[in-house]
C-alpha cells in the first residue's frame, strides 16, 4: 500500500466515524461516568479527557478499517509514544497515525493543535526512544483530526444521575468534522504553543480540512529540514548562539545567505584539494 492509498482509504471511514461519535442531532453521545451502581458522573469538558474518550470511541473503528483494507494495527505501547496507532500492511510497509482533537473558536478558525516533537525521534530518526518504530521506518506519517463545538449548556460536574436520567444529561460537545491529512500538510512554522517542542498546526479550519498549510506547496522535505534544525529560545540560549530562524520568511533568507555563500566561493571549493585518505595501522588505506 503507497502512502496516497492509505490516505485515501482512510478518508473514506470519515464519514462512519462521525456517526459512531454522535446522534442525530450532532450532540456527542458520551453523557458521563458510570460506577457499579449505575450512578451516572457528568464529564468535564476538559480538552484532555475529552481527547483521551474519543480515542477510546474511535480505537475499535481503527481494528475494522485495518482489517478491512488488510492491515495489522499496533498501539502505542506508552501514553507519550509516538504515534497513537502503527499501521502495517502485507509488504511490512508501515504507516503512523496521530488522533489529534481540537475545538471551533468561531465558523472559520479553530483552538489549534500540536503535531508531535520537533526533537528526540524526528531527529534522531533511527532512535527508538519515545515511538513504536524509528520514525525513519514509516513510509508515511498522517493525522486524523477531529474537530467540534462547546456546549455551552453543560451540566453540573458535581451532580451525579441515575440511568433512568440518562437522556436529560447534556452532551459537553457536538457538530463534530473528521478530516485525514498528511501531518506536514497540516503544519505551521511556530511550535505549538508558547516555548513548547511540539510542532503547531493551522487554525483555519478549511486549511485543516484541506491540508493547506504553508508546507502543503513547499513539500515534505522543507518540512522536514525547516523543523529538524528550529530552534526555541531556550534551546537557542543553551547553545549559546542565536537563533537560525523564527519563521518561514526568516528561514528562506537564511537559506538563500547560505547559498549565496557557497556560490561566491564556488571556485575556491572546486579548487581546494581533496584530503589524503588516513591511513590503517597497517598501512593500507580504509
Amino acid at each position: 500500500m503507497t502512502n496516497d492509498e492509505f490516505i485515501s482509504a482512510l478518508k473514506t471511514e470519515l464519514e462512519a466515524f462521525e456517526k459512531a461519535v454522535s446522534n442525530d442531532e450532532k450532540d456527542w453521545i458520551i453523557k458521563g461516568f458510570i460506577d457499579i451502581y449505575k450512578n451516572i458522573y457528568g464529564i468535564s469538558i476538559d480538552t484532555k479527557i475529552v481527547s483521551k474518550v474519543l480515542e477510546l470511541l474511535l480505537f475499535p473503528l481503527m481494528v475494522k478499517f485495518a482489517d478491512k483494507n488488510k492491515l495489522t494495527t499496533e498501539l502505542s505501547p506508552q501514553q507519550n509514544f509516538y504515534p497513537d496507532i502503527t499501521f502495517i500492511d502485507d509488504k511490512a510497509n508501515k504507516f503512523a497515525l496521530d488522533i489529534k482533537t481540537t475545538y471551533r473558536v468561531d465558523n472559520k478558525k479553530v483552538n489549534g493543535m500540536t503535531l508531535g516533537a520537533f526533537t528526540g525521534y524526528f531527529r534522531k530518526r533511527d532512535s527508538a526512544k519515545n515511538i513504536k518504530y524509528p520514525y525513519q521506518d514509516y513510509s508515511g506519517h498522517f493525522i486524523l483530526g477531529i474537530i467540534y463545538s462547546q456546549c455551552s449548556d453543560v451540566g453540573d460536574e458535581r451532580k451525579k444521575f441515575s440511568l433512568d436520567e440518562l437522556q436529560k444529561i447534556p452532551s459537553v460537545i457536538k457538530d463534530f468534522k473528521f478530516f485525514a491529512q498528511p501531518k506536514f500538510r497540516l503544519a505551521t512554522d511556530r511550535p505549538g504553543s508558547g516555548n513548547t517542542k511540539n510542532i503547531g498546526s493551522v487554525i483555519k479550519i478549511d486549511d485543516l480540512i484541506n491540508g493547506t498549510g504553508p508546507f502543503n506547496e513547499l513539500g515534505e522535505e522543507i518540512f522536514d529540514d525547516y523543523w529538524i534544525y528550529y530552534l526555541t529560545k531556550d534551546m537557542a540560549k543553551a547553545l549559546e548562539i542565536s537563533r537560525p530562524y523564527t519563521n518561514l520568511k526568516t528561514y528562506q533568507a537564511y537559506k538563500v545567505k547560505g547559498n549565496d555563500i557557497l556560490k561566491l566561493n564556488k571556485e575556491k571549493i572546486e579548487n581546494m584539494e581533496e584530503e589524503d585518505e588516513p591511513e590503517s595501522e597497517n598501512g593500507d588505506s580504509e
